[in-house]
């Protein structure tokens, strides 16, 4: 990840190796906390694997914490899924 901004509020940060799948999931979740005034990304060029995700955050709030906050929150809800699933799958196999 590189981070790009001469204001810490206003920050571009770029995500190497990355696709849609990640960037709408992360936007989703950034956009929950309301000290963010603006979230998006966009892909440079189909051919190329990264990302740039842009995070502009109200008041004195760098854009480097809602984007640390997110990644958090994300892999919570991905760990959340993995373990129902999991557990739907021991239920599914205990009853066959």
């Amino acid at each position: 990840v590189q981070a790009d901004g001469t204001d810490g509020n206003c920050v571009t940060f770029v995500l190497h190796d990355e696709d849609h799948t990640l960037g709408n999931s992360l936007r989703y979740m950034v956009m929950k906390n309301p000290d963010v005034e603006f979230c998006g990304y966009c892909i440079t060029h189909p051919s190329e694997s990264k990302i740039n995700f842009r995070i502009q955050t109200r008041g004195a709030l760098p854009a480097v914490e809602p984007f640390r906050k997110g990644l958090n929150d994300l892999m919570g809800v991905c760990q959340h899924v993995l373990d129902t699933f999991e557990r739907s799958m021991k239920e599914y196999r205990a009853q066959r």
